[in-house]
């Protein structure tokens, strides 16, 4: 059984627990906004001034170390103004600079009957508040973090039996200025009932080009840090393509949180791709709120130096006839260090379940290192459920049938990294952003 306990409850003696922690609520929440906004703020403030940074005695970030996050001092970023050459053609895009909707970048016209696409001003009040911060997980320390300081959100709302034909572009740039620089990018996804929408979510750093094929730094590497939430509402039988894709420089720490509820007959894709990064972490939570819902997440993790990236997911099936399919996979290159924690429950309810999930790990180097933890918690007695991992490196065998072929072995060993990456970025629904992609793989891992 678990109990809840309410902000309002917590005696001032637990409060301002950890001082890094309290140094950042200061940074984040000073912003006032009306009505049921502060409120949601002041709870979540008062929830973060309960709370601690984790560190590697939590189970769940026992291979996370976040010591080198808490010896940057962080300052609120502002918005700055940038320009972005070379962004594909989409229909309709919403781009955030730090954070703050950025109008002159964005493109919103012409927008078809049923859809709405901006920041939280497009949304009545009656809307935003029945979904805004109301998915499960809020209490997550950093979850908790970006709800304190709640500012500008960026906003998807697609009506009741609506079918959007062409992808809509999230865009969240990071500017640095001087000083290292906290950024909180908002996200809420609604998806009425039998509707359909496909998202592109993409976190860069704001360099002026898009398209380069490298990791996107040409000013000074500034440590910034991304702490993002997206929230997505499927409604009963609506149908959500998501696409997250992550490129950071080496002094950038990122941590995102993407929730999902998914409603009954509804069904839900995530092609998660990150790239770099000192410290990265993903929390994809997905919950099954009614009966025959279809989850598919596939991901890829490509690291290189002295990097850490971490996915952790957890799909929480209460419900018949649920079907979840989850792919993961991770390159990992130099002193690199990985981590996949993939959790699947299945209660007593949840009756002819039908979940599978595999991490496939791709070491390309002695040093390289993967911690893997795929697990399944079942209850429920007539389901159909199966996981597993692997680690490898490159085959010599693999190397030398290519090279018998005239290739040589540095395009060998790009040929074959490449395949194994291509499954996933494969996946993405924008032929621009899967070149970047595959040439921002090969240039990192063969730094």
């Amino acid at each position: 059984m678990t109990i809840e306990v309410s902000p309002s409850s917590i005696s001032d003696s637990l409060l301002d627990r950890d001082a890094f922690l309290t140094g950042l609520l200061n940074q984040v929440s000073a912003s006032e906004k009306s009505g049921w906004i502060q409120q949601i703020k002041n709870d979540a403030v008062k929830w973060v001034r309960h709370s601690v940074i984790p560190n590697t005695r939590d189970e769940e970030w026992r291979f996370t170390d976040l010591s080198a996050l808490k010896e940057v001092s962080f300052n609120l970023s502002t918005f700055q103004e940038t320009t972005v050459n070379g962004l594909p053609e989409f229909a309709h895009r919403l781009v955030f600079v730090n954070g703050v909707f950025a109008e002159n970048l964005s493109n919103t016209e012409n927008l078809p009957a049923g859809l709405k696409v901006g920041n939280l001003d497009v949304l009545g009040d009656d809307v935003a508040e029945k979904y805004l911060a109301q998915s499960e997980g809020t209490r997550d320390v950093f979850t908790a973090l970006n709800t304190a300081g709640l500012n500008d959100v960026a906003v998807v709302w697609v009506g009741k039996n609506v079918v959007v034909e062409n992808p809509i572009h999230l865009l969240f740039i990071s500017v640095t200025a001087e000083g290292a620089i906290i950024s909180q990018p908002r996200c809420l996804v609604i998806a009425e009932s039998n509707s359909q929408v496909s998202l592109i979510e993409e976190f860069i750093t704001g360099n002026g080009e898009y398209l380069t094929g490298k990791m996107p730094v040409t000013q000074e590497e500034k440590v910034y840090f991304n702490n993002s939430v997206t929230e997505i509402w499927v409604n009963e039988n609506a149908q959500v393509n998501h696409n997250r894709i992550v490129l950071e420089h080496d002094a950038a720490f990122h941590i995102g949180k993407t929730a999902v509820t998914q409603a009954r007959y509804s069904r839900y894709s995530c092609n998660a791709v990150t790239v770099g990064g000192k410290i990265s972490r993903h929390n994809l939570e997905i919950l099954q709120t009614g009966e025959q819902t279809e989850t598919t997440l596939n991901g890829l993790t490509v690291i290189a130096d002295k990097q850490l990236a971490d996915t952790h997911s957890a799909i929480s099936l209460n419900h018949p006839h649920g079907v979840s399919k989850q792919l993961h996979k991770c390159i990992i290159g130099d002193r690199a260090h990985g981590v996949f924690n993939g959790k699947v429950f299945v209660p007593k309810p949840a009756q002819l379940t039908d979940a599978a999930q595999l991490n496939r790990n791709l070491l390309l180097s002695s040093k390289a290192r993967i911690d893997t933890k795929p697990q399944l918690e079942i209850t429920a007695d007539n389901v159909k459920c199966a996981h597993g991992a692997t680690v490898s490196q490159l085959e010599d065998d693999e190397i030398f049938y290519l090279q018998s072929r005239g290739i040589d072995e540095n395009d060998a060993r790009k040929l074959l990294v490449n395949a194994f990456a291509a499954e996933i970025i494969n996946l993405i629904p924008v032929s621009s952003l899967r070149e970047k992609l595959i040439k921002t793989v090969i240039t990192l891992t063969n730094k």
